[in-house]
């Protein structure tokens, strides 16, 4: 049986908060957590499998242009050598998420300096990687590679569904009482996930397995077997423990497709681990951004206008580009609006999806336009933004599921104690340093995902979840138990969770935060199914069952069942309810920084953080996840930023040597408050995404508070020394 919903209507039947076991939204501990730390959990580069050789990938040394030779033959005289491989096949760059279909094949057609063109394979790592190293390759070298976003000689193109002229937004300028009119600009970023990319293939006969480290077998599937010509149903993908993404493995990527076209040739298992310079240059992302902001508002602060033109960039062909006018088409009110979008056409690294891809930055640039606006019409920050919450969405007239924007807010504000800050900057002094605080909003498009899971009550009185869904450092195992508990009446250490296995129903996969409202409900679903079945068999009506405690009323789960096990398919499917109602999530972030007068440092004493995303799944996940987003927010602010050469477009900082990232010094004890939500909007269990939520104007929060301290705005991130130091108060 399959029980299959598609969300047409709100869930008013809050099922899980009318169990008798409430498992679900606790801070249980995540059932793998054990492997974790004792080093059992397998991650990609972790199989033995036994006969396995290595391959290296080697990459274009040009911008921009044409392989036209390959000297294969001096390489395969090295010792170990055992291949040098240069398929029409291979990726140009890894597939954008939920791609399902392959992305730009090709290896001799260059299209960025560092393109995956070959993979030599040898018997040990050391050789495979002498010979990439050796491999001479030339070139015909084009001549108009273009490198600079913002260069005049670099193409252009508007999307035509992220255009938005609505009202007169000139005319509102010219006649509002406060006017923010300014451009920011934020850095490329890198995922920089803890586990680089690694893939395993292996073949018998025409079946291939591929173990790997991606976040949506069920798209990555199809994108590898149309990668490689095959069907689907010959690849079985393995993907149980994935050591980050943050956007960067929600496709398939050069080295899988490279692992498995060589295997099949060899006879061999082949691996192929990306080092961390190649993650760096052949990997997705996140494109540098120009944001110019204008806002218009009255006397009392009520925006009369908005505007958002942003310039992306991205690789030809590339129909991605980073949506960074999200949540500003819905968050704050204001009749006359312009929006427009920009994609430049370069020879860098493919653009892709980052860490909450548009929201990230574009909340950021946006809430500091906000807090500009708040100091020049003199009203609180925190009460500016209350002006502006709109009633219905300023342009498609939509209502607003649940939506507890202004309690983020106010409880955000009252949590920090926002009321002791001094309004005037540069007024506070911690001895050298200059003390200053500031706040901005987080909010976040919320999505359902098709996803399909499988529940096996077992004769035992234990159950087992199916399903191919990742968890990249998620929680993804913790929830998904907790659902199966609560709704079966087990204790959770009899519940198993399976995930990562293509060959088990079709997930959501993990991204876009929708990965446990999706597969979550799937589950719920399935349980559901079981819970119809068992009582039936039992002779009752469904709504007289009472499983808890692992009984079934008065008697044992393993009695009622009688030796047998019941099978439950849940299927959930977006419906009508996502067009009804304009579905997000929403929160707040109040910082305390210090700037050191002497030298310009910038240190953030306190962060405080309340977030808003339906029912909370598990509290500590989610805390969690939220830590993470606020501790990336401070890196956007402070540390992190793709340097690209002009002159090629090679990326300067490569590694986490020169990419800066926060480290333990760098944050403060952070406070995160979740807080108490229903969406029924949103799926059957009330849920909306939260992963990264934590992400969206984060950053903002610490600039505004740089400018709290010392009296300077800073509207190119990251705030580095030398856009402090010759600014400083006296």
């Amino acid at each position: 049986m399959t029980r299959h919903l598609v969300m047409d209507e709100p869930a008013t039947k809050r099922v899980l908060d009318e169990l008798p076991q409430s498992l679900t939204g606790k801070p249980m501990d995540r059932p793998d957590g054990p492997e974790k730390v004792t080093g059992t959990a397998t991650y990609a580069h972790e199989w033995n499998l036994p006969g396995t050789v290595h391959g290296v990938l080697v990459r274009a040394t040009v911008p921009k242009g044409k392989v036209t030779a390959i000297d294969k033959d001096a390489v395969m005289k090295l010792p170990g050598v055992l291949g040098v491989f240069n398929d029409e096949r291979f990726l140009r760059n890894p597939a954008q998420g939920t791609a399902n279909e392959a992305p730009i094949q090709g290896p001799d057609e260059i299209a960025y300096l560092g393109q995956p063109i070959a993979l030599v394979v040898a018997e040990t790592f050391e050789q495979a990687r002498h010979g990439a190293h050796r491999l001479q390759m030339r070139y015909d070298v084009a001549a108009d590679g273009v490198f600079d976003p913002e260069a005049t000689n670099v193409p252009h193109e508007r999307p035509e569904d992220d255009q938005l002229d609505q009202g007169d937004l000139d005319a509102a300028m010219k006649q509002a009482v406060s006017v923010v009119d300014q451009v920011y600009r934020t850095p490329g970023h890198n995922s920089a996930a803890m586990e680089p990319h690694c893939s395993i293939a292996s073949w018998e006969g025409d079946k291939l397995t591929l173990r790997g480290s991606y976040q949506m077998l069920n798209y990555n599937i199809n994108e590898l077997a149309d990668s490689l010509k095959i069907d689907a149903e010959d690849i079985r993908m393995l993907s149980p423990f994935v050591g980050g993404g943050f956007g960067s493995k929600l496709g398939i990527s050069a080295e899988a497709v490279a692992a498995a076209i060589a295997s099949r040739e060899l006879g061999k298992p082949v691996v192929v681990a990306l080092s961390r310079q190649q993650v760096f240059e052949t990997v997705m992302r996140r494109s540098e951004s120009r944001q110019h902001i204008r806002l218009a508002a009255d006397a009392d602060g009520k925006l009369i206008g908005l505007g958002h033109d942003s310039l992306v960039s991205n690789l030809p062909g590339e129909d991605f580009y980073e949506p960074v006018m999200q949540a500003t088409h819905f968050i704050y009110t204001g009749e006359n609006r312009r929006m427009n979008m920009e994609v430049a056409r370069v020879n860098r690294i493919c653009a892709g999806s980052v860490r909450a891809p548009g929201e990230a930055i574009g909340m950021v640039a946006l809430e500091n336009a906000m807090d500009e606006l708040a100091d020049i019409s003199g009203i609180d920050p925190v009460e500016l933004r209350k002006r502006n919450i709109p009633e219905m969405h300023p342009e498609t007239g939509q209502g607003y599921s649940s939506r507890p924007f202004a309690e983020a807010l106010d409880e955000g504000a009252r949590r920090f104690g926002w009321d002791k800050r001094n309004a005037k900057p540069a007024q506070t002094r911690d001895g050298e340093w200059w003390i200053g605080m500031g706040m901005a909003s987080a909010a976040r498009v919320n999505m359902l995902k098709e996803a399909k899971a499988r529940v096996t009550l077992n004769a035992d009185g234990t159950a087992t979840v199916e399903t191919d869904m990742s968890d990249p450092g998620t929680g993804t195992y913790a929830i998904l138990t907790q659902i199966a508990a609560d709704m079966l009446g087990l204790p959770g250490d009899k519940v198993e969770t399976v995930l990562g296995d293509s060959d088990l129903p079709k997930g959501s996969g993990s991204g876009g935060s929708f990965g446990a409202s999706s597969s979550g409900s799937a589950v719920f679903l399935a349980c559901q199914d079981i819970r119809t079945q068992l009582a039936q068999k039992m002779g009752m009506d469904e709504d007289d069952l009472k499983l808890d405690g692992g009984k079934a009323g008065d008697m044992a789960l393993a009695d009622a069942l009688a030796g047998d096990a019941i099978v439950g398919n849940g299927h959930i499917e977006p419906g009508e309810t996502s067009k009804d109602k304009r579905q997000a999530t929403y929160g707040s972030y109040f910082a305390e920084v210090g700037v050191n007068a002497v030298t310009g440092e910038t240190r953030v004493r306190r962060l405080t953080a309340v977030f808003g995303a339906g029912r909370i799944l598990n509290e500590k996940t989610a805390t969690s996840q939220c830590y993470g987003g606020c501790i990336w927010g401070i890196g956007m602010a402070l540390h992190e930023e793709l340097l690209f050469d002009t002159r090629d477009g090679h990326l300067v900082n490569h590694d986490l040597a020169e990419y800066h990232v926060p480290v333990n010094l760098d944050v403060p004890q952070i406070d995160v408050h979740l807080l108490e939500e229903r969406d029924d909007w949103a799926s059957p269990i009330q849920a909306k995404g939260i992963g990264e939520l934590g992400l969206c104007g984060a950053a903002a929060a610490v600039t505004n508070a740089i400018y709290n301290a010392t009296g300077v705005r800073v509207r190119e991130y990251p705030v580095t020394l030398d856009k402090l130091l010759d600014q400083l108060p006296e």
